[in-house]
């Protein structure tokens, strides 16, 4: 299955989210966003694909969010995408895109609707959270 991540290996939601993409028997393609971010037209259909509004696909926590006035309801999509674009921390991760559908994986568990359930045993988040159990199902 080809499975692409736009990731950022400094986050645990991220890192959470490759792990279990590979839990499930996947080496995915892995682009660390910050180093090569997507451009204007691979992220305008993330967005779309995973059912977000641009601002809901912008990171606020540990980015110049409030310092660029990026709260302001008056901006419009194209000026969200274009800070987006600017300064790719304010792009929300880990965006996971499969021929089964795009998420947002916050949380990481989401990236679970969109993989195949291959998944070989159990899963454990890094904050010691159960996701999967040992026969590789969702622990609800």
């Amino acid at each position: 299955m080809d499975v692409t991540i736009y990731h950022n290996p400094a986050c645990g939601t991220s890192r959470n989210t490759l792990e279990m993409i590979r839990n499930a028997g996947i080496e995915p393609t892995v682009i660390e966003y910050l180093k090569t971010p997507p451009s204007r037209a691979e992220l305008v259909k993330m967005i779309a694909d995973a059912g977000l509004t641009v601002r809901q696909a912008i990171r606020e926590k540990g980015t110049p969010y409030e310092e660029l006035g990026l709260d302001n309801p008056a901006l419009t999509d194209d000026q969200l995408l274009d800070a987006m674009l600017k300064e790719p921390s304010l792009i929300n991760r880990p965006f996971v895109v499969t021929p089964l559908g795009t998420r947002l994986s916050r949380p990481s568990e989401a990236v679970l609707d969109i993989l195949p359930e291959t998944h070989q045993g159990a899963f454990t988040k890094e904050d010691g959270e159960k996701v999967l159990d040992e026969k590789g199902k969702r622990i609800v």
